[in-house]
């Protein structure tokens, strides 16, 4: 068995069948399911319709998982129960949200093993619908691609790390050599805790941006996008208060020189060094936000979404230095490291 893919669902019944069937069609000549690769999905206490969709399937396997103890995270204990049942060389770890391109199973197996590395990670292409995610979500995905640069996370050299649970395939005996999710068990960011570990151990990382390989829609409402982003940018980032000071500078200079531009309107000298300020505030906004990977036209939003951003990220801080509690598919978490 070269490879078991798990998935861990918690009452994904909107958008389970797609991402199954998407792993389902990998399966060819060569890469036989049940043969050369299984496919595990752990529903974690679903309350909809996610388990029957999944016994629906031929050839899926339904697991549940160990009951939840204190200190665990629902989804570190759900793919762990996994993990421990699982056959394959190559454990992945997929989200319930994913959409896999043909082929994409084996051409990340023949990538690991030709990079030589222990972990190989990949940042979908992100769907994203709605004004608000079309302007939130490159502001974010900018911001983690300068703060976990993918070429210094694939570099042995540097002690950067990360890696992205959508897509997260390790090696059987270096994943259960530092310990597994067993020992990030507490932590609302497994994955790029699990990288990190990997890395400090001096097992090779490769983290790149695939969207050739994989697409997601990380949410599909409003709240959930609010839910999620609450939990994970205090941890994402080192100094989120002073992100969020850092961008409401530049939404003060990006509303507040035009004005000024205009009470100006009738000092061609000064009128002329705002407006040269102004464009070189508005080149380097938009210059950061291109390196997020979404396109043009959400890229050009972004600059909407600022007043949100700092929102949650001082929204973040706050439930995770403050309350020390945070919330997320129907279950509440301590922050309070033991």
């Amino acid at each position: 068995m070269r490879l078991s893919v798990i998935v861990p669902a918690r009452n994904e019944a909107d958008v389970l069948r797609p991402c199954l069937e998407s792993l389902l069609a990998q399966s060819e000549a060569g890469f036989t399911l049940d043969e050369n690769w299984e496919l595990l999905l752990v529903d974690d206490g679903s309350t909809d319709g996610t388990r029957s969709i999944a016994l629906d399937l031929p050839r899926v396997t339904v697991l549940d998982p160990e009951p939840l103890q204190p200190g665990w995270t629902g989804k570190a204990n759900a793919v762990w129960t996994a993990a421990q049942k699982a056959q394959g060389e190559w454990l992945l770890f997929t989200d319930a949200d994913t959409i896999h391109t043909a082929g994409n199973l084996e051409r990340a197996l023949h990538e690991a093993q030709h990079a030589g590395v222990a972990m190989l990670s990949y940042s979908p292409r992100q769907v994203v619908t709605g004004f608000w995610q079309r302007a939130l979500m490159p502001l974010v995905f900018s911001e983690l691609a300068l703060a976990y640069p993918p070429e210094k996370v694939s570099d042995p050299a540097s002690r950067v790390a990360a890696a992205n649970g959508q897509f997260l395939l390790v090696q059987r005996a270096a994943y259960f050599q530092v310990g597994g999710h067993s020992a990030v068990a507490g932590s609302l960011l497994e994955d790029v805790d699990l990288a990190f570990l990997l890395k400090k151990r001096k097992f090779p990382i490769r983290f790149r941006y695939a969207p050739d390989a994989l697409s997601t829609r990380m949410y599909r409402t409003f709240g959930g996008m609010v839910e999620g982003w609450t939990k994970n940018l205090a941890r994402l980032f080192a100094f989120p208060l002073m992100m969020a000071g850092w961008k409401a500078l530049d939404l003060l200079l990006l509303i507040g020189l035009p004005l000024l531009l205009w009470h100006f309107f009738a000092m061609p000298i000064s009128r002329y060094a705002l407006a040269a300020v102004w464009l070189r505030v508005l080149w380097r906004f938009y210059a950061r936000v291109a390196k997020s990977n979404f396109s043009l036209s959400d890229c050009a939003l972004s600059v909407f979404a600022l007043p949100l951003f700092c929102l949650l990220l001082v929204s973040s801080w706050w439930q995770h230095s403050v309350r020390s509690e945070v919330a997320w598919k129907g279950r509440s978490y301590s922050t309070t490291k033991p």
